[in-house]
């Protein structure tokens, strides 16, 4: 185990590891929480009367006791559903006269008639049958007279038929007062009680220190032997260092932006703009690896002693993120730093595993090694992928201006058009006119295929390729995507069409070496070059010969480095272009593009873009994507067909699953496609066939638990395990027909917990960035947040996942036949988007659950903003770009009018959360690309 901050100086090491990283900035990033407990259930500014009673403030004459009192002053008492829970309250007459109670009565029962008031104590299992037929509960309870100091003793009972928060208002009316008392009870069952925080909340004390810099001039180490690479490693071309300028990072440490930032990027500064958002990325990445500091580890010999093995705690929630190849510094730790025993060596990852890394070391620290000895760990942030951006953007300067500025000046050079005979499939007017135009442009503005998910834009870019390998076998093709497990599903569809047959020597699939080779589906390690299961890139002159070669964006640079030329790819594809930023889809861009070569990006700039850690850095441009970007300039903001094409026939949603998004997010053009008829009947789930669509409504309560900041909430993941299983027992669905979307890692790894206790371990369950590009049958989304505080940081940092409109617009999509949202609707109507969601479900009576919030006029937040590709102000949100100057800034998004919440609206709230946390999992190297937020919470 690691106890952090906890080692004897006097003995020990202190260890750094430098690492790879993953893309993913989940919601888990907008969890700024506070140091006050681990569950947070009420919000004390308002439910004054749950907290802090003091009966000899309240009143001279009288004193009346609180019910069910909160657990260590925040957390209700909980039972089990269909069990009764019970309290007694006690109303004393301190005076010495009599005192008229004129009514004690229940007000405001969520769920409606939830308790109940008897004179006498629910009878149990052990009363008898005479007091069970002398018990009566009542609603209210009238007049009576206490004698002077006499006490009157009633109880308060609960039943609950359903899982989740119930709540009440009772009112004591004594003599011309009227005094209330909140009631709170969590109702459970076995499946969330069987979720419950093993250990409470404690978030690490994280100390901050200067990391080690291996580059430093004094910086002395002994190297260990890195992990083989295989052959063919021997680049033509070696990535060059891209320090960070100090100037730059004490411009950012006073809080200043670099000029090139503030002027805006124009064609003159392309690359210094690009640079100083890179260094700025890079600056927050390495502020956030200190948050993983740890002290007083050990490392056990393993392997004959040949390597150490290392508990990282968090590592199998990526926490850090770790990979084969990373590489550590270690030192001793002692006070005296004159210490002749002083030693600093470097060892590398040669496997990651569950909640341990095995390490490598030079022999020479093996010798002074013990297992006792404690060490100090401190992770550090691996340069290698941002260097690739560096040397991106940097060769991208080189690129024409109507390359990387279409104005409407641009030309394209069009061939004849002919006939198409597809290949894979019928075509649509709009997919058709796609390929077409892909093969007849030579050069030119990039050609975009945009559209919303299930429009068939993966689907064409396949069929132009197999068009292309048909018609041309001189043409010579790249195709990129920005995760392992889209560009492996690039290659997947290539081999396995049945119509035409793509020679195994013409196709090849390129990883990076440090990807596990049990990663890759075994039918897909013949179009890979691997030695010894590592994985490698062979010879120039080899590569050379492939008529398709498939990778991701980072990889592509591995093709320049071994000595591909410009011109090499007659055709670049980039898929889901959507998702990288402009530097990253400039990596297989910069080097690789000539005048004749077609460039075509696909992607849906409605849904999730490029992940970026600085704030700053992301608002001034690093968060738009190229695909994004472009849509500024008229050419492609007009719709014209020379330059993109708009998908809107959608073949895998409902109808009445797509409406909504179709409305909100693209001008309503979306046409369903799909059959309305569903394989599976929903009779019993839903009131209405036609509308596959249903909110279930529960009042839950957000919990973390150990040292793990991120949020999980049992009672939801119980009612999302019952309904699966009514799903798979009841409607015949198979396991992997049903995808479940948490914003949460928590609440991610407390859901697989319990299906896989119940046998169903083959049922998806992920972030919202896991499921971009798939989809089910039936989605089920967790929402998970159940307390926020009523102000404006609160809404946009709490709320996260909700206040996100791309991550709502993904959520909603991915289902094609139902989707059933849990969540608590009085958080979830914080949001414009959800809350029309919550609405459209309940005018069409497919809402149940816990009461309803008020509905309020929609907000005007965000009211076209998400709309700029399909109508409405035709810009990118936040953006603005002069398109004949072609200068461009980004502006930070606000919010809207604050809306105020009453009692009756639940004020369950959250502490104080003043403590802003760094990103959970920093940004880095994609060379180390099987890790991608499409494939790891």
């Amino acid at each position: 185990m690691a106890y952090l901050n906890s080692a004897d100086p006097s003995q020990g090491f202190s260890l750094q590891l430098v690492m790879g990283t993953i893309n993913d900035k989940s919601d888990d990033e907008y969890s700024y929480v506070g140091d006050k407990g681990d569950i947070g259930f009420i919000d004390f500014d308002n439910c004054q009367s749950v907290c802090s009673y003091n009966p000899a403030e309240e009143s001279d004459i009288f004193n009346i006791s609180v019910p069910f009192h909160l657990i260590e002053g925040r957390k209700p008492q909980s039972g089990i559903v269909g069990e009764t829970m019970s309290d007694s309250v006690t109303i004393r007459n301190t005076t010495n006269e009599s005192l008229d109670l004129w009514s004690v009565k229940i007000f405001d029962s969520k769920p409606e008639d939830s308790f109940k008031i008897s004179l006498m104590k629910p009878p149990t299992s052990d009363s008898d049958m005479e007091y069970i037929q002398d018990y009566v509960e009542l609603d209210s309870l009238d007049e009576r007279v206490l004698r002077p100091n006499q006490a009157l003793t009633i109880w308060l009972s609960c039943k609950p038929k359903e899982i989740g928060v119930h709540s009440a208002a009772i009112h004591f009316s004594v003599g011309d007062e009227v005094i209330e008392r909140l009631l709170f009870l969590l109702a459970e069952d076995k499946i969330s009680k069987s979720l419950s925080s093993s250990r409470p909340y404690q978030r690490p004390w994280r100390k901050k220190h200067d990391i080690f810099n291996p580059h430093a001039p004094d910086a002395a180490y002994v190297a260990a032997r890195r992990p083989s690479q295989g052959r063919g490693r021997q680049f033509k071309f070696q990535l060059p260092k891209y320090s960070i300028p100090e100037e730059i990072r004490t411009m950012l440490s006073r809080g200043e932006i670099p000029d090139p930032v503030n002027e805006g990027l124009t064609v003159e500064n392309y690359g210094a703009f690009f640079k100083n958002l890179l260094a700025m990325e890079e600056i927050k990445l390495e502020e956030d690896m200190q948050s993983y500091y740890m002290e007083g580890v050990t490392m056990k010999s393993k392997r004959g002693g040949q390597m150490l093995s290392l508990e990282v705690p968090g590592l199998a929630e990526k926490r850090p993120s770790l990979v084969t190849g990373d590489y550590i510094f270690a030192k001793l730790a002692f006070d005296d730093e004159t210490s002749s025993t002083r030693y600093q060596a470097r060892g590398y990852i040669y496997r990651v595993e569950a909640e341990n890394i095995l390490l490598k070391f030079d022999q020479q620290f093996y010798r002074s090694h013990r297992d006792g000895n404690l060490y100090n760990v401190e992770f550090n942030y691996n340069r290698t992928n941002m260097r690739r951006l560096y040397q991106a953007v940097e060769a991208a300067q080189s690129l024409e201006r109507n390359f990387l500025f279409p104005s409407a000046m641009s030309r394209v050079t069009l061939r004849q058009y002919k006939a198409l005979t597809p290949i894979c499939s019928d075509l649509n007017e709009e997919q058709t006119l796609a390929v077409n135009t892909i093969l007849v442009r030579r050069g030119g503005p990039p050609y975009v295929i945009h559209g919303p998910p299930g429009t068939g834009k993966t689907k064409t870019l396949i069929e132009a390729i197999f068009q292309i390998y048909r018609e041309d076998r001189h043409a010579r093709i790249l195709a990129c995507a920005p995760s392992n497990s889209a560009a492996d599903h690039i290659l997947d569809r290539l081999i396995n069409e049945e119509r035409i047959q793509i020679r195994e020597h013409e196709i090849f699939r390129l990883n990076a070496y440090t990807r596990p080779f049990e990663d890759v589906n075994p039918n897909h390690i013949s179009f890979c070059s691997h030695e010894e299961s590592i994985f490698m890139c062979p010879p120039c002159e080899l590569l050379e010969q492939y008529r398709i070669i498939i990778c991701t964006y980072a990889s592509a640079s591995i093709l320049y480095s071994s000595g591909i030329q410009r011109g090499q790819f007659s055709y670049i594809f980039l898929d889901e272009a959507g998702q990288a930023s402009e530097p990253e889809a400039m990596v297989p861009i910069s080097h690789l593009y000539s005048r004749n070569t077609v460039l075509v990006l696909a992607g849906d700039p409605m849904q999730l873009g490029p992940v970026v850690f600085s704030t700053e850095a992301e608002v001034h441009g690093l968060g738009t994507s190229y695909l994004e970007r472009l849509f500024v300039c008229d050419l492609y903001r007009g719709g014209d067909t020379n330059f993109m094409t708009k998908l809107v026939r959608n073949y895998r949603t409902h109808e009445a699953i797509l409406k909504l998004p179709s409305e909100m997010f693209y001008a309503g053009e979306l046409i369903p496609c799909k059959d309305k008829n569903s394989p599976t009947s929903w009779e019993g789930m839903i009131p209405d066939k036609e509308f596959p669509l249903l909110f279930i409504g529960i009042r839950g309560c957000d919990e973390r638990e150990g040292s793990n900041p991120s949020w999980f909430n049992r009672i939801e993941a119980s009612k999302t395990v019952e309904m699966i299983k009514v799903l798979i027992e009841e409607k015949g669905l198979k396991e992997e027909e049903i995808g479940v979307i948490a914003p949460y890692r928590k609440q991610v790894s407390k859901i697989r917990e319990a299906l896989e206790c119940l046998g169903n371990p083959n049922v998806k369950v992920g972030s919202v960035e896991q499921f971009q590009g798939q989809e089910r049958e039936v989605i089920i989304i967790s929402t998970v947040r159940s307390t926020v505080r009523h102000n404006e940081f609160d809404k946009v940092h709490y709320l996260g996942f909700l206040s996100n409109p791309r991550r709502f617009n993904v959520a909603v999509t991915r289902a094609k036949s139902l989707i059933i949202i849990i969540g608590n609707p009085h958080i979830i109507c914080k949001d414009p988007n959800w809350n029309k969601l919550l609405w459209y479900c309940v005018e069409n009576n497919s809402y149940k659950g816990c009461f309803l919030p008020k509905q309020e006029e929609e907000s005007e937040l965000a009211e076209g903003e998400y709309q700029s590709f399909y109508g409405g102000n035709n810009q990118p949100s936040g953006s603005n770009w002069d398109d004949q100057g072609g200068g461009w800034q980004h502006s930070q998004g606000q919010w809207g009018e604050d809306v105020g919440w009453t009692p009756s609206d639940i004020p369950l709230g959250e502490e104080e959360n003043n403590n802003i946390q760094p990103s959970d999992v920093p940004w880095g190297e994609e060379e180390n690309n099987n890790i991608q937020p499409s494939d790891v919470p």
